[in-house]
């Protein structure tokens, strides 16, 4: 094994199958969907009733005093609830392959990413995997953070600036760090 361009020591991607997964909807409705997402929701218009409002049209459960800020992007917006009175900032990504919940007063900062998806590199043909995320009642998500597929951040949980999430995260403790460990306890006063 040489490692030449072509030869076949890796992955197979020409033999890639998504077969199984569905996207939950009919291709008119998602390029209809990345249309209203490019032109209002992704775009730098300020407000966030406006995103809230396309968010719902198109599925997603939007909770009362969301505030959804500008290039925020989501793959499909029916796969996604968001609790009442969270936030979602600046450039914030949800990949959402698989479902994405994020509970009640929850801020996911900006440039946060949560992904649902990834692939089995164990498999020469690379297949997907999907899995979903959650993110419990009063969790932050600072900024820059990555949750992985298949995380659950619990109640009132920190994700430090930048922190990788490949594992859960126990409520009401402060993880940073890539991987994401640990570092304390988080109190309210």
């Amino acid at each position: 094994m040489t490692g030449m361009p072509g030869e076949r020591i890796g992955p197979l991607l020409a033999q890639y199958s998504s077969a199984g997964f569905s996207r939950g909807r009919s291709a008119v409705v998602e390029a209809a969907w990345l249309v209203a997402q490019w032109l209002f929701v992704s775009s730098w218009l300020p407000g966030s009733a406006h995103r809230c409002w396309l968010l719902r049209l198109f599925g997603a459960r939007i909770g009362h005093g969301a505030v959804i800020k500008p290039r925020v992007r989501i793959k499909f917006p029916w796969r996604l609830v968001v609790g009442e009175h969270s936030w979602i900032g600046e450039g914030a990504w949800i990949d959402n392959l698989a479902p994405v919940t994020i509970g009640a007063n929850c801020c996911i900062s900006q440039e946060a990413y949560l992904c649902t998806g990834n692939h089995n590199w164990r498999l020469r043909t690379f297949d997907l995997l999907a899995a979903p995320i959650v993110v419990k009642d009063g969790a932050w998500l600072a900024a820059r953070t990555v949750v992985g597929p298949g995380v659950v951040v619990g109640e009132g949980a920190i994700l430090g600036l930048g922190g990788v999430a490949t594992n859960d995260i126990a409520e009401w403790t402060i993880c940073a760090g890539v991987p994401a460990v640990e570092i304390g306890r988080r109190t309210m006063e």
